[in-house]
C-alpha cells in the first residue's frame, strides 16, 4: 500500500519549480473506477495519466528465520496537473520522490534517507519515471529501480549510513490484488487504485554500512506496484498494511483504513498458498487488533505518536499475530512527503505462536491524519 504524497508539498514545489510562463490548464485524468485486464509487461511501467503512482520493495536479508536486515526501497510519482499545458522546460509535470530505510535487527535501529526529483519526460536526464511504457524504471541521481527484461529487479541506493545494491528475480507469477487488480480502498467507487504484487522475489545483495566493508547477502523481496486517482474516504485517517513472505512460499496482504476513533473504514488483503491459489478478502473479512500492553507499544521521541508493535490478525486463510522485530522503525519524511510514518520488519506467527514468514508492517496517520 505505501505511503501517498501530501498536496501541500506538490503546490510548493510547483511554484517553486514550473515557473509559470503562459496559462494554466488542468490535463484530463484517469480514474480508477471499474475493472479492466492489466496487460503485461506494459503494466510494469508508469501511467503518467493517473495522480499518483508508487513502486514499493521492502525485504530481509540473511537467514530466512534470522534475518540481519530489513531494507526499503520506494519510488513515488505524482502528476502535476496544473503543469501538463506548460512548455517551459522546467515545468515540473510530475514530481518524483523516493524513500530509502535499512532496518538493522541486532543493532535495533533504523538507518533512512529520501530524494525529491522534477520529470517533464525530455528535461533533467538526473530524473526518470517510466522511461519505457513498458518497463519499471525510476531513478533519481544515484537511486534508481528498474525492471530488466529478462524480469528481475535491480535496486540501488547511495543512502546516509548505508549504500546498498541488490537484484530481486522472480519466483511466482504476478499477484493481482482486489478484483483482478482493482483494489477498493473505500465505500466509493473512485476509492481505488489498480494494484499488483510480486511476492517471494529472491533477492542477492551488497550491503555496505558506514565506515564499514561490503557485504553479501541472500534474501527474500516484496515488490507492489500501484496507481490511482483518489484513495482516501474522508473519515480515514490513516491505514496499516501487511505484506508477508510465508516460509513455505505463501503470501499474506491485509490492510485497513481506520477512522479517527481507530475502527476501521475499510479492509482488503489477499492471500496466495504456494501452489498458486489466491484468494481475495473483501471488505470486512481481514480483521486488525492492537495487541495490549505497553510493550507492544512504541511512543515516538519526535512525535509523541503512539504506534501499536503487535497485531492480532483475523483472515479467511486463519489467525496471525504481526510483531515488530524491534519497536523503532520510525521514518521521518518530512524533508519529501511532509509526514512521519512507521514502517519495519516484522514477523508473521501462526494461531500457535510458531514464526511463519517476514515481512513489513507500515502504519500511517498516528502522529497526525493523512490528507490526501
Amino acid at each position: 500500500m505505501s505511503y501517498f504524497l501530501q498536496k501541500p508539498l506538490f503546490r510548493r514545489t510547483f511554484l517553486a519549480q514550473a515557473g509559470a510562463a503562459g496559462s494554466v490548464a488542468f490535463g484530463p485524468l484517469a480514474l480508477a473506477l471499474s475493472p479492466r485486464s492489466l496487460q503485461f509487461p506494459v503494466d510494469h511501467g508508469s501511467h503518467n495519466d493517473f495522480q499518483t503512482e508508487w513502486w514499493y520493495l521492502t525485504g530481509w536479508l540473511g537467514e530466512q528465520t534470522a534475518p540481519k536486515f530489513g531494507f526499503q526501497i520506494t519510488f513515488f510519482r505524482s502528476r502535476i496537473a496544473a503543469a501538463q499545458s506548460l512548455q517551459s522546460p522546467l515545468a515540473a509535470k510530475h514530481l518524483v520522490l523516493a524513500h530509502a530505510a535499512l532496518s538493522d535487527v541486532e543493532g535495533k535501529t533504523l538507518l533512512h534517507d529520501d530524494r525529491v526529483g522534477r520529470f517533464n519526460g525530455a528535461f533533467d536526464a538526473a530524473t526518470q519515471i517510466g522511461t519505457s511504457s513498458a518497463s519499471t524504471h525510476a531513478r533519481i541521481r544515484d537511486w534508481a529501480l528498474k525492471r530488466l527484461e529478462n524480469g528481475n529487479y535491480t535496486g540501488k541506493v547511495q543512502a546516509k549510513g548505508f549504500a546498498l545494491e541488490l537484484t530481486a528475480a522472480p519466483t511466482q507469477s504476478v499477484l493481482l490484488q482486489g478484483t483482478a487488480g482493482l483494489s477498493r480502498k473505500g465505500p466509493q467507487p473512485s476509492q481505488a487504485s489498480f494494484y499488483y504484487s510480486q511476492p517471494q522475489l529472491q533477492v542477492n545483495a551488497q550491503l555496505q554500512m558506514k565506515g564499514g566493508k561490503p557485504q553479501t547477502f541472500n534474501g527474500k523481496a516484496w515488490l507492489d506496484h500501484e496507481w490511482s486517482q483518489e484513495i482516501l474516504h474522508p473519515e480515514a485517517v490513516g491505514w496499516d498494511w501487511i505484506g508477508m513472505n510465508l516460509f513455505d512460499g505463501s503470501s499474506l496482504t491485509a490492510f485497513q483504513l481506520r477512522k479517527k476513533d481507530g475502527s476501521a473504514l475499510w479492509t482488503g488483503g489477499s492471500f496466495r498458498g504456494r501452489t498458486g491459489s489466491a484468494l481475495s478478502f473483501t471488505n470486512g473479512r481481514a480483521t486488525f487488533a492492537a495487541l495490549p500492553g505497553e510493550q507492544h507499544r512504541f511512543r515516538s521521541s519526535k512525535t509523541n505518536a503512539v504506534y501499536p508493535t503487535a497485531w492480532a490478525l483475523s483472515t479467511p486463510q486463519g489467525n496471525f499475530t504481526v510483531q515488530a522485530l524491534f519497536p523503532n522503525q520510525e521514518l521521518d519524511s518530512t524533508r519529501s512527503t511532509q509526514t512521519v510514518y512507521w514502517e519495519g520488519l516484522s514477523e508473521l506467527r501462526n494461531a500457535a505462536g510458531q514464526a511463519v514468514g517476514h515481512g513489513y508492517l507500515e502504519m500511517t496517520g498516528y502522529d497526525k491524519p493523512i490528507r490526501l
